[in-house]
């Protein structure tokens, strides 16, 4: 029985990652051998959940699990950090989606099977909005299955009061499309990173990306890494300088920057206030292993 209303709804992929350090090159038919290894959360839109509940907000998540191990420890690491799970699907026949990430001095190399990632559908999240002031989407390129229903659910999302986030990743296809734009126009925040908002808007420099897809969004906060960040709303632009900090695993910064922006802006922060946060906790993330070690 739902108890109070959800500060937000956060729908999108939930899957595992598997961490392995130390490999200097994979060749097939040899076997090469780790320093080490970290099963931890993974996903966009799960990392994100996880580390804003662990900044104080009350978060909900819906999305699709296989009813497999994978899909078992996904549930009890959202759980354990305080995320409402009831509206996190279990499917049967499908197993819970996986990247395995190899590390090597500060680079990685990274192979996903999808599984249960795409499966997300509008309708998981429809029936959840009556409970929530918020809705945030996380890697939007991947959920393939919730492209058709994605703008009349942000369509419904506004009607009902709530505001908007979205976060779309690296797009496998490289169309940059799947009908992005036109759910961008019931958006209020857009997080791309760098490159995300350069092939999106087929600009050559940052500021001209942030420009055009603030014609869209409400607010475009483009994620710059060691740069910090650029946001561009009605008219304006002004930069966000990044946080010093020790880089341990850059897993899930960018989801972490999203989480440190909305935990601020849900409690009536400004702009400029909840961009700071957001540089905050995009630097805190990165000193320990996985996307959500540092938020633990």
């Amino acid at each position: 029985m739902k108890t109070s209303r959800l500060d937000c709804l956060v729908a999108g992929d939930a899957n595992a990652d598997l961490l392995i350090d130390g490999i200097a090159k994979l060749e097939f038919d040899k076997e090469k051998l780790a320093t080490d290894m970290n099963l931890v959360l993974g996903g966009s839109s799960s990392i994100f959940a996880f580390n804003l509940a662990r900044l104080g907000a009350k978060v909900g998540f819906a999305g699709v699990i296989g009813d497999d191990f994978f899909g078992t420890f996904v549930t009890e690491r959202l759980r354990w950090a305080g995320v409402d799970v009831h509206a996190l699907r279990r499917l049967r026949h499908t197993k819970t989606g996986l990247t395995i990430w190899c590390n090597q001095d500060g680079r990685r190399a990274g192979v996903t099977y999808n599984g249960t990632i795409a499966m997300v559908q509008a309708r998981d999240v429809d029936r959840e909005l009556g409970n929530a002031r918020h809705l945030h989407v996380g890697a939007y390129f991947l959920l393939e299955k919730l492209h058709p229903g994605a703008v009349a659910l942000f369509r419904k999302a506004k009607k009902l009061g709530l505001t908007t986030s979205l976060d779309c990743n690296y797009d496998p296809a490289e169309t940059w499309d799947s009908g992005i734009r036109q759910v961008l126009k019931f958006t209020d925040i857009f997080f791309p990173n760098e490159i995300e908002a350069l092939r999106m808007t087929n600009s050559r420099s940052v500021e001209h990306a942030a420009t055009e897809l603030a014609k869209l969004a409400r607010i475009a906060v483009v994620k710059l890494g060691a740069d910090g960040a650029l946001v561009c709303t009605e008219g304006r632009q002004f930069r966000v300088p990044a946080v010093k900090a020790r880089i341990v695993d850059t897993t899930g910064a960018g989801d972490s920057f999203d989480a440190g922006f909305l935990a601020c802006y849900l409690k009536g922060g400004s702009i400029e206030a909840s961009a700071r946060a957001g540089a905050v906790a995009g630097a805190r993330a990165v000193s320990a292993v996985g996307g959500t070690g540092a938020f633990e």
